[in-house]
């Protein structure tokens, strides 16, 4: 109790500027950053499934509302607020269906390559928006982050340097107060630097006249009851926004329950964890709070400040209560000024450089997404930025399932136990035998894949065409549609019309079963599928021509000793 009882102090402390920051960014009250830190942090952490996730208003989550809703009210109006609450209570419903109808595993679909890019833009749109307030400028309402640059390099003029002084010496304070130790509260510290600098210049004038603007009177520190007051004739358009919304919020829930898990070596329910997460959201619409998800910069700290228990977010939440209820009249003079240096630190945080580099050295096609869905993400909505970056990846997973392993083999000569090895992996080139390949099928022989296995099966036909029998290793043969069955049935009657024969070597039961239902065993008999290559072997070659036997030179099988020719060959070596 006593490790929660710390551990929830140091959440506190930790969203107490973020949730400020956070609301800002979504084009609300501050206000609501607190609220969505306290009611759904308590929801979430007792139906959850992670010990350590703490839930929270996020800045994916801020930006994504931000930029959907922007368009459709004005930020900061009561309508807005309302669309707010409303659409914060649909994601709810929605994560909730998704854990009660155990479609958790949906989630695994948005891959970590587009988890990152989506990231990486989300981290750029903050850093850009944050320069309005950094610099003090009255940027137009609705102007887009390129928008907010290129009214920045249009009106250095305006430039209030008593708000760039506020946010220069928090981010100066910030990192330096992190330097000297990560367990310091150093966003809070760095925090109180800029609010002390602001205060002083507010006071004094020495800003060159020009105030610096602060967040304002915080009503409440215990949120209330309120169903959102909207016409229902606006639901449709919502539920779009909640459905992309709510993708964003579960790839990040499990994403970061799963990071966390990595180091606390629990188990994760996914399904669990989204009926956590949907009941905190459908309560905290309730209680004025907006979309929340579990937050990384409160979770590994947590974890690591050695909360035992869910009940460490819960007492984040009643000492946050405490906390704002206590200093209120503090808050409300924090500066935006310095609320937009420490947005600008989490999104320089969440820039991952190491992780894309990583990917780059490992996988063009992974990186690719990632880059792809970063760009989506500076230059369309963001729930159609993940959509796309999700579609790449299902797009990439299809184009490489689609060209499965067509691998021709042969006993390795100088292997002492004469391995079955695909050409390719030979230290030197060896013969084949003239009347029969092999092949390894490396994959599923689906749909997609039935017209590429086609085509290498006919280029392999017409290349050599003396090697009418085929041997297909199919023990990596995983799985087998009735397109693919109706494939092997094509080759079959290729092969028996060139007068020679297919066969197989440890099909796997669900291949043989397919094969049973669409009637191929029959066709093919039940004595072309073997389980030891030396049976496969002594019974195929038992059917080769022995004339062209007589003629060969390869001899690349023991069973090649039996067949007419062999004395020969023997003598000549």
């Amino acid at each position: 109790m006593r490790a929660d009882v710390v551990a929830g102090l140091l959440g506190a402390v930790l969203v107490l500027p973020q949730g400020v920051a956070f609301a800002t960014l979504a084009g609300l009250p501050p206000e609501y950053g607190i609220y969505t830190a306290v009611v759904p942090c308590i929801v979430a952490a007792l139906f959850g499934s992670s010990w350590h996730v703490m839930s929270g208003p996020t800045n994916a989550n801020s930006l994504a509302l931000f930029a959907m809703l922007s368009p459709v009210a004005f930020a900061g109006s009561p309508a807005y607020i309302g669309l707010a609450l409303a659409v914060t209570i649909l994601v709810g419903l929605m994560q909730l269906a998704v854990g009660t109808l155990r479609l958790g595993t949906l989630a695994n679909f948005i891959s970590p390559s587009v988890l990152l890019g989506f990231t990486c833009g989300a981290a750029t749109l903050i850093g850009l928006y944050a320069l309005k307030d950094l610099f003090g400028l009255a940027v137009p309402t609705g102007t887009s982050a390129f928008g907010v640059l290129r009214f920045l390099f249009d009106n250095v003029d305006a430039i209030n340097w008593g708000a760039a002084t506020v946010g220069a010496v928090t981010l100066g304070a910030t990192l330096a107060f992190k330097r000297l130790g990560k367990q310091l509260p150093f966003m809070l510290l760095g925090l109180m630097a800029g609010y002390c600098v602001a205060l002083l210049l507010n006071r004094t004038g020495w800003g060159g006249g020009h105030h610096v603007n602060v967040v304002g009177p915080i009503p409440s520190a215990i949120p209330s009851f309120h169903v959102p007051d909207i016409s229902w004739r606006s639901v449709p358009d919502l539920l779009g926004i909640a459905s992309a919304l709510t993708i964003v919020a579960l790839g990040q829930s499990i994403s970061i329950a799963k990071a966390v898990a990595l180091r606390s070596g629990q188990h994760i329910d996914a399904n669990r964890e989204f009926i956590g997460q949907g009941l905190s959201n459908i309560a905290g619409g309730l209680f004025s709070g907006y979309i929340s998800c579990g937050s990384l910069n409160r979770s590994v700290p947590n974890f690591e400040a050695g909360a035992k228990t869910p009940l460490a977010s819960v007492f984040s939440a009643l000492w946050l209560v405490a906390l704002v209820a206590i200093s209120a009249p503090l808050l409300a003079q924090i500066p935006l000024a310095a609320i937009a240096a420490m947005l600008l630190l989490v999104a320089w945080g969440l820039f991952d450089f190491a992780r894309l580099r990583r990917i780059a050295a490992l996988s063009r096609t992974e990186f690719a997404i990632a880059v792809g869905t970063f760009a989506a993400t500076l230059v369309i909505r963001l729930e159609m930025a993940v959509l796309l970056g999700t579609i790449l990846s299902l797009v990439a997973y299809l184009y490489r399932t689609s060209r499965p392993a067509v691998r021709s083999l042969v006993p390795d000569a100088d292997d002492p136990g004469r391995r079955f090895t695909p050409l390719d992996e030979l230290q030197r080139p060896q013969p084949e035998c003239p009347q029969l390949k092999l092949l390894r099928m490396e994959g599923a022989i689906y749909f997609g894949a039935v017209q590429y296995v086609t085509d290498r099966l006919h280029w392999l036909r017409t290349v050599n065409a003396s090697q009418k029998h085929l041997l297909a290793m199919t023990k990596s043969m995983n799985f087998i549609d009735l397109a693919g069955a109706e494939m092997w049935e094509a080759e079959l009657a290729e092969r028996r019309a060139a007068g020679g024969d297919l066969y197989f070597h440890r099909p796997r039961t669900q291949v043989l079963q397919t094969w049973e239902q669409t009637g191929f065993t029959a066709k093919l008999g039940p004595d072309h599928v073997f389980s030891t290559k030396r049976q496969a072997l002594h019974t195929i070659i038992a059917q080769l021509s022995p004339d062209i036997c007589a003629q060969c030179h390869a001899r690349i099988f023991e069973e090649c000793a039996q067949r007419p020719g062999a004395q020969t060959h023997a003598e000549a070596l």
